[in-house]
Formats: C-alpha cells, sequence, structure tokens
C-alpha cells in the first residue's frame, strides 16, 4: 500500500497549543443522554474483530470519562462509503463493546431514525446504545453545508450534551463530528485532549517514522520542520505499492505499484532535503517476492539490494542491513513518532521490518525517549506482533490526524471544540 520512512526533525513547529472544552465544562451530567462520537474503525475478518484496541482504549473503566455520562450514546465508523455495506455494520463492534464494559449494548439499525430513537428513548441511567455506522449516511461526507448540517441535527435531537472523542477523524469537517458540536453543549473527550497534548508536548532530536507514499505527508512534514532540521528520512516500505523514492533515485521497483504522476514531487522532496542538510537514510535492501501473498502466488522471499530489484519482482518488506539502519535511527533519538508498517507485517515472512521498527521504539523508550505509535496499520503491528503496549509511550488510533496536527494544519473536529 504505501512506503515508510525514518527521520530525524526538531520538533519546535507547533506553534500554538489549543485550549479546548473539556468534560468539565459540560457540567453535571446526571441523567443526560451524552452523544459520543467514537472511532472504532476495526479491522474485521468477516464478523471477527482482529484487534480491538480502538474499542479498549475508548471504554476503560480508568478512564475518568467513563464515569462520567450516566447515559451515553456512541455512534463509531467502520470504512464504508456513504451507502450502507451490510458487512461494515458495527454488530462485532456493539457485541465487543458490550464485553468491555460488562453490560449489554444494543445497536441501532440506524444512525438517528425511528429504531435509534426508540432504542435512545429506552435508556436508563448508565445504559450505552450504538447508533449503526455513520458512512451508511451520505450526508455525513456531504460537501454541502447546509445538507450536512441538517443531517447533525437529526443526531443531535437524541442528545442532551456531545463528546468528541474520535481523534481519527478530527481532520476532517463531518457531520457527526463537526456539525453536531453546534448544536449542542459540545467538548472534547479525554482520549481527543490526551492525543493533542501528547503531540504538542514532545522533544528533540525527533525520529519521525511513516508509511510515506501515504499523500507523502511525511516527507511534506520534513519539508515543513526542517528548522532546524537534523536528519531526514530513512524510508521503507509498506507492501511498495508506492515505491516513489527509490523509483525517483531512477532505481528499478518491479511490479510494485507506482504513482507515476507524483514522481516529481518526490524528487522535489529529496532537492529540498539536500538543499536544507537534511539526510535522507533509504532502505538499502528489500524482501521481494513473485507478487503479492495472496491466493495462489507462492511465498518466497529473496532479499536484494535497493537499487537491484528484479523487473519481475514485488518489494514487501526493508531487508536486514536496513532493519539495523532504521532500528539504530530510532534508537538514537528522543522523540519518535511512527505512522504505517515497513512491510505486509501479516506474512511472517514479511514482518521483519516493521518488528525491527517496533523494537526500536521500544528501546527508545527504555532508555527514556518519548514514542507515539500512530495510525491504525501501526497500532495493529504492535499488538499483533506481540509487543507490549507499555514499551511505548503512546499508542494513538489517529494516523492521519496526528500527521497533520505534527504538521501545523487547522484540524476542525478540534477548532469547533475550543
Amino acid at each position: 500500500m504505501q512506503s515508510g520512512k525514518i527521520g530525524h526533525f526538531d520538533v519546535r513547529f507547533v506553534k500554538e497549543r489549543i485550549f479546548m472544552k473539556t468534560l468539565k465544562d459540560l457540567g453535571d451530567l446526571k441523567g443526560k443522554r451524552v452523544l459520543v462520537r467514537a472511532d472504532f474503525n476495526v479491522p474485521l475478518d468477516g464478523t471477527t474483530i482482529t484487534d480491538d484496541g480502538r474499542i479498549k482504549l475508548l471504554c476503560r473503566p480508568s478512564r475518568p470519562c467513563a464515569k462520567k455520562a450516566p447515559r451515553s450514546s456512541s455512534w463509531p465508523t467502520l470504512a464504508a462509503r456513504s451507502k450502507v455495506v451490510p458487512e461494515l455494520s458495527l454488530a462485532p463492534v456493539a457485541a465487543r463493546l458490550g464485553e468491555l464494559l460488562g453490560a449489554n449494548v444494543p445497536l441501532a439499525k440506524d444512525t438517528y431514525g425511528e429504531d435509534a430513537q426508540a432504542k435512545v428513548a429506552a435508556m436508563n441511567d448508565g445504559d450505552v446504545v450504538l447508533l449503526e455506522n455513520v458512512r451508511f449516511n451520505p450526508e455525513e461526507t456531504s460537501k454541502d453545508a447546509d445538507e450536512r448540517a441538517a443531517y447533525a441535527k437529526k443526531i443531535a435531537a437524541l442528545g442532551e450534551a456531545f463528546v468528541s472523542d474520535g481523534f481519527g477523524v478530527v481532520h476532517r469537517a463531518q457531520g457527526s463530528n463537526y456539525d453536531v458540536a453546534a448544536d449542542l453543549p459540545a467538548a472534547a473527550g479525554c482520549w481527543s485532549r490526551r492525543k493533542s497534548r501528547l503531540v504538542q508536548g514532545h522533544r528533540e532530536p525527533g525520529a519521525s517514522v511513516h508509511r510515506g507514499a501515504w499523500r507523502f505527508q511525511g516527507l511534506r512534514q520534513a519539508r515543513r520542520h526542517r528548522e532546524p532540521a537534523r536528519q531526514g528520512q530513512p524510508s521503507g516500505h509498506r507492501r511498495w505499492h508506492g515505491v516513489h523514492l527509490p523509483q525517483g533515485q531512477g532505481y528499478e521497483v518491479g511490479t510494485s505499484l507506482l504513482e507515476e504522476d507524483q514522481l516529481e514531487k518526490v524528487k522535489g522532496y529529496i532537492e529540498t532535503a539536500e538543499k536544507n542538510g537534511v539526510e535522507l537514510v533509504l532502505p538499502t535492501d528489500v524482501v521481494v517476492n513473485a507478487g503479492f501473498p495472496a491466493g495462489d502466488t507462492p511465498v518466497a522471499p529473496e532479499v536484494v539490494a535497493a537499487d537491484a530489484i528484479p523487473a519481475d519482482k514485488m518489494g514487501l518488506d526493508i531487508g536486514p542491513e536496513s532493519q539495523k539502519l532504521f532500528h539504530d535511527k530510532i534508537v538514537d533519538s528522543k522523540t519518535v513518532v511512527w505512522n504505517g508498517p515497513m512491510g505486509v507485517f501479516e506474512v511472517p515472512e514479511f514482518a521483519a521490518g516493521t518488528k525491527a521498527v517496533a523494537q526500536g521504539l521500544v528501546d527508545a523508550t527504555a532508555a527514556g525517549a518519548f514514542t507515539i505509535v500512530g495510525g491504525g496499520d501501526s497500532a495493529s503491528a504492535v499488538r499483533n506482533l506481540g509487543f507490549p503496549e507499555d514499551g511505548f509511550s503512546h499508542i494513538s488510533t489517529g494516523g492521519g490526524a496526528s500527521l497533520e496536527f505534527l504538521e501545523g494544519k487547522e484540524l476542525p473536529g478540534l477548532k469547533v471544540l475550543e
């Protein structure tokens, strides 16, 4: 899917702190219906949740938020696209949420319709109702502000207060996280506030480890935050779909998916890094295969030099030499932000690069560094690969939102809570 990279940067680019309304600003919530915008976009294998980290984080009994609202209805998302997709129903989430809370969590058949209204009306103090996937509603992501606002009012009618605790979606102005806040007393949940504080409070020198081809956010950050930059962005590769840095250097990338229209942009980033004395540390070796390891494609990994990828092979991980290089760069940092695995970690033969980066963060944390694992794939990787959650300073669920926040962009879902 995307490539990854590591880089050292000065972290004095967060120009101002964001002061958001908190749960205390909502006053006494006893007996009130509280709408909680969550982000339960969890990976599924059929109807089985393969990583429930996002659900656990939001319903930890020790979190003050869990004790504040006597009655709450929550509407998270799975990544449907403005239409009802039955296999992306939140039924598995409701079941797991109920297990973690030790209570029955009914799932409404809709987000704001008759079933949602009936289930919310039947709530008693302490009850939780899960509203169906907001992405089933085309109005959720409408570009028409009036249409989105009208939709938000229907949701807002279900509650008496609004808590935004889905940090992973605050970089988008959408009906359920932005417009609803205009219709109800609103505040940031504990999780959103914690994340915004974490990314504002880190130290230099820092290492940025990104899945870089994803809109090139990581390289864009390196450019924006280069003053004064330490070291640049070594780049590993997440499934090598978007191997723009090697191709930008004139290397063969084999059968890996390549966005050729982005090559000039990448070359510009490389030139900017050189101009500003930012060292780009790229993989020296990669693990290739005859194709993506699915179906009848055999798994026969081969380590080759980064500049010698066979034309009929696909890069699926960084190689052993690059793993050590990346690990050592991370351990040499005081602040680390990681967004994106290095390879197809779900397949053991292509998981070593991701393990090396994760171990680098664990070792850096033990040495006193502040480390953030950001993004769903990275968080899922560290859990599925058996790394202890307390081996990192923070495991985020909002990769894109965190990166845009680090870039200094205004996030609509946070701005509306000021």
